[in-house]
């Protein structure tokens, strides 16, 4: 339990914030006169280029100075996003239509380094405006200009290798750390489950990787709960209850990955197969939850419903603005496909919106045989351009076992 002075602390520290949110304003009005100043820019140097008055040395600099103010726009841009979580996310406005979906998961690590490149680019610009007019540059500035370039050099590379060693441990600390469910037993949990079936040889783990726990997300602030009421969910699972020891052969190293929700920044698909009852929905609802407490939108549904809903929308004449609509969420949840076959209508509209979403937006599809066999269940000429969008650059699990509704009825049937 927090004691309250160390509460009250914390409190008065981060409400201070809000002294730097009129320095957050004051640079989204900076942007528009980074705008203004670039069209005053291209318009002089037109005119003097169409009156004959533009020499060789002012065109140069004239459009190293246009590069300049896009490049520090740019980077005012990055220093908006970042700001963005700290300011505006507070406001409440969760779920907005206006709201950019790509703002709510911004690797906070790779802004960094990008604000380093950025302003080591402005930086380049400067200085080759100085060698450009060496002739009114002075050798002290040129000296400075140089030793101040190459130390911006230096922090940018020193920022772009310490990137990824705090990543990595941000990762694994986040979801490793402590997991609900133990370890299974010695004896149980053989060297099948710890790579697909076909894999190359290598050397099994000591033990299983677990599941990484499902993060507690604060609903009421970051408006999780709505965007979970919103997914419609045909149950609430949560990933680390899957009962991995059920299933014959389980690829845990692949689902423990697709846990972190690389997949959805990455905007990439996955792909979970498997025999009725083995699982499948359960972690596809589990990703998708973890996916909405992480601040991402997502829609579930059935194949069968994914078709008659674009089915409608076409009907009214708005597939489009439907499909369009859809970017909103970066990540679609397929259920169900292998179960009932598509005719050629309805898988070209599938394929729309497999195609639609390519690598613009996260799928999630789980069906009862591997994507190799998808053709099967998707009639006419649209359905190996489904599979092959839908595979590409995919993760995909495959899992092996009985129907675990059929062992419990089973089970109770004995009992």
């Amino acid at each position: 339990m927090q004691n309250t002075p160390t509460t009250t602390l914390g409190y008065a520290l981060f409400a201070t914030r809000w002294l730097q949110a009129p320095l957050y304003f004051g640079l989204v009005a900076a942007q528009g006169v980074y705008v203004y100043k670039f069209f005053n820019e291209l318009w002089a140097l037109i005119l003097r280029c169409v009156t004959g008055q533009a020499t060789e040395t002012y065109v140069m600099l004239a459009v190293l100075k246009l590069v300049d103010v896009v490049m520090i726009a740019n980077l005012l841009i990055m220093v908006i996003v970042g700001g963005y979580e700290t300011f505006v996310s507070r406001i409440g406005l969760q779920g907005h239509r206006d709201q950019p979906e790509w703002l709510s998961h911004v690797n906070s690590n790779v802004l960094k380094v990008k604000l380093a490149t950025a302003i080591v680019g402005i930086s380049s610009v400067h200085l080759l405006q100085m060698f450009v007019d060496v002739h009114h540059t002075s050798r002290h500035a040129l000296l400075w200009g140089t030793v101040i370039h190459m130390a911006f050099i230096v922090s940018a590379a020193i920022l772009a290798y310490m990137s990824g060693p705090m990543a990595e441990h941000g990762g694994h600390g986040g979801h490793g750390g402590h997991s609900k469910n133990p370890a299974p037993p010695e004896g149980e949990a053989g060297p099948e489950h710890a790579a697909p079936s076909g894999a190359p040889h290598r050397a099994a783990p000591t033990e299983p990787v677990p599941i990484p726990r499902q993060a507690d997300a604060p609903a009421q602030e970051s408006g999780a709960e709505a965007r979970l009421q919103a997914a419609g969910f045909p149950a609430r699972k949560l990933l680390e209850d899957f009962d991995a020891d059920h299933p014959r052969d389980f690829d845990r190293e692949t689902v423990a990955r697709l846990g972190k929700l690389d997949f959805v920044a990455d905007r990439r698909n996955a792909v979970l197969a498997g025999p009725p009852g083995t699982g499948k929905t359960h972690l596809a609802v589990g990703l998708g939850v973890r996916a909405c407490q992480a601040g991402h939108r997502v829609l579930f549904a059935t194949a069968a419903q994914w078709a008659a809903r674009l089915a409608e929308a076409r009907a009214a004449g708005r597939l489009a603005e439907e499909l369009a609509e859809l970017d909103a969420y970066p990540l679609l949840i397929v259920d169900e496909v292998g179960y009932v076959p598509f005719d050629a209508d309805a898988s070209r509209l599938l394929f729309q919106l497999v195609a639609h979403r390519y690598e613009r937006g996260s799928l999630l599809v789980t069906g009862d045989r591997p994507p190799a066999r998808f053709g099967e269940v998707f009639a006419g000429p649209a359905g190996p351009a489904l599979v092959d969008r839908l595979v590409h650059r995919a993760e995909i699990v495959r899992i092996d076992g009985d129907s675990y509704r059929m062992r419990r009825a089973t089970s109770a049937w004995a009992d």
